[in-house]
């Protein structure tokens, strides 16, 4: 399912038009995103969580050369599914 997908199934299941759900969808994701940006976390129960998680920096190797390489720390984005979530999926 792609966003334009999304978008117009949850529009017939919320009884909303198109745009309207599209703009709170927009905001909805711009919301998760600037507060991941700040560190926080996002929980929605029995959905899942929102989180920002830290890589810790390690070494690696350039498939190409096989020359070893640093790899700085790094923030990344995570999801870990609620049990509900988890429990409709088996």
């Amino acid at each position: 399912m792609n966003k334009s997908e999304l978008i117009d199934a949850v529009s017939a299941k919320a009884g909303l038009t198109k745009a309207d759900t599209d703009r709170a969808f927009k905001a909805f994701v711009e919301v998760i995103t600037e507060s991941m940006a700040k560190g926080e976390t996002i929980a929605l129960v029995g959905f899942g969580t929102f989180l920002v998680r830290e890589r810790q920096a390690r070494s690696g190797r350039n498939p190409r050369t096989g020359e070893t390489i640093s790899i700085e720390s790094a923030k990344i984005p995570a999801f870990k599914a609620g049990k509900a979530l988890k429990d409709a999926v088996q």
